[in-house]
């Protein structure tokens, strides 16, 4: 980026030093040719003024013909004198541009370029009151010699500025890039306040991000830690009871039992992993079934419900689904998922001859489900983190029911897919109550 940026500098003073040496001279040279021309037309005006120029009469006088060329024309074109020839071997000049445009407005100019002597003949002509013409004329350098003369200095007036530009460039370049990387290193410190106002919203962006993924590291590196931890639980268990078989230190009478205990610590293992699996798919979103449709929630509540009754009833629970026909657009597995993980964390966590109520209807034109039981209940400071991962409030309790910990962390992707609200209202020894409104 250093490089660049110093390479464009430098091109850029290079453009302007080069442009600006073409518009100067080319002024030079107007002013140049202007100034010539003046003298001319104030030579012009003297010699007339001098009246030693009239028909009929021959000029006495003698002009270097070094500097300055005089030639004087009658009405005719023909030369009555010209200081650096003989006049009686010279053509008419009646055609001569300068001499025409004399005798048709009063005065006239032309010049004459000559390429073999790098030169340019100025000429002036001035018609004098007797109708002949007084033309002065000058050779001069002409642009291109000009120019050649001017080439080394100009040279070498470029290369000092180029050289010059070089250096202010690399400065240049130093201090916009400088506050840049300095924001770069202390990307962390928001007491550093970005030099360039422009990159205030860049800079906030970045420490976001920055942020984000930091905080989706440390996420899935407490998710790995957790997960190892859950599954070493169960597998040292189920170890531990199978060894004991094995070695023969189970009485008969007892293998019914360890049997039992180890069956259901692979259940929860396998839950374990199942969850794992559906969380994981969430997070990436792939391997599930986006297809959104119309249906029908309270039917889908019903049916979840009655297909929940025998495991509740395991558990001394009664559970119950009240609400009216409500038309959702969604995703029809994820969202009978949901209402699945609610009822089962509902019954779960319940007391014994405990209720779980399952309600769907509409509010201000948003369906809503609300599952609301009579259960333990979260205590204040636990309830805005029981939908991370992992967390429970009684872990004990949750190993003895075989929950992994991670239903409430699907039901809240599940309702951040749908664009869903998810609300907790829930009091220690009195019971839950969740509401997603879609």
């Amino acid at each position: 980026m250093k490089r660049k940026i110093n390479l464009q500098l430098i091109g850029i003073s290079v453009m302007a030093i080069v442009a600006t040496v073409l518009v100067m001279f080319t002024i030079f040279y107007d002013v140049y040719r202007g100034q010539v021309k003046e003298d001319l037309e104030t030579v012009a005006d003297t010699l007339k003024d001098t009246h030693i120029f009239q028909e009929g009469n021959q000029t006495g006088y003698y002009f270097d013909s070094d500097n300055l060329r005089v030639t004087w024309v009658g009405a005719d074109g023909k030369v009555l004198y010209d200081n650096s020839a003989d006049e009686t071997n010279m053509e008419n000049h009646a055609q001569r541009p300068e001499i025409q445009e004399a005798f048709r407005t009063g005065h006239g100019e032309s010049i004459r370029e000559s390429e073999t002597l790098n030169q340019s003949t100025y000429y002036y002509a001035l018609r004098l009151d007797d109708g002949s013409v007084l033309r002065v004329s000058k050779d001069e350098e002409n642009v291109w010699s000009i120019a050649n003369s001017m080439i080394p200095a100009v040279a070498g007036m470029m290369v000092l500025m180029v050289v010059v530009c070089i250096i202010l460039a690399r400065f240049l370049t130093k201090s916009i890039i400088g506050p840049i990387e300095e924001m770069a290193v202390n990307i962390d410190d928001y007491s550093v306040v970005p030099a360039y106002k422009e990159l205030v919203p860049f800079a906030n962006l970045i420490r976001k991000q920055h942020t984000d993924i930091l905080g989706a590291a440390k996420m899935r590196q407490d998710f790995t830690a957790n997960v190892s931890h859950e599954l070493k639980t169960p597998l040292t268990a189920i170890s531990g009871y199978a060894e004991l078989i094995e070695n023969g230190m189970v009485g008969q009478d007892e293998i019914v039992s360890f049997s039992a205990k180890i069956r259901e610590n692979v259940e929860r293992l396998l839950s374990l992993i199942n969850d794992t699996i559906r969380l994981s798919e969430l997070d990436n979103g792939a391997a599930q079934d986006n297809t959104m449709e119309t249906f029908d929630l309270n039917e889908m509540a019903e049916r979840c419900v009655e297909n929940l009754k025998m495991y509740a009833r395991k558990h001394e629970v009664n559970i119950a689904c009240i609400g009216v026909s409500t038309c959702i657009t969604a995703n029809r597995g994820m969202i009978s998922e949901l209402i699945d993980n609610l009822c089962n964390n509902a019954i779960r966590y319940n007391n014994k001859i405990g209720s779980v109520l399952v309600e769907v209807g509409a509010r201000e034109g948003h369906a809503f489900l609300r599952v609301k039981d009579t259960g333990i209940g979260i205590p204040k400071e636990h309830q805005e983190r029981v939908f991370e991962r992992f967390y429970r409030v009684d872990k004990s309790r949750s190993k003895q029911t075989g929950g992994t910990g991670l239903g409430l962390a699907i039901v809240k992707h599940i309702v951040a897919i749908h664009g869903a609200t998810l609300h907790l209202e829930s009091e220690e020894g009195k019971g839950t109550e969740i509401t997603v409104t879609f």
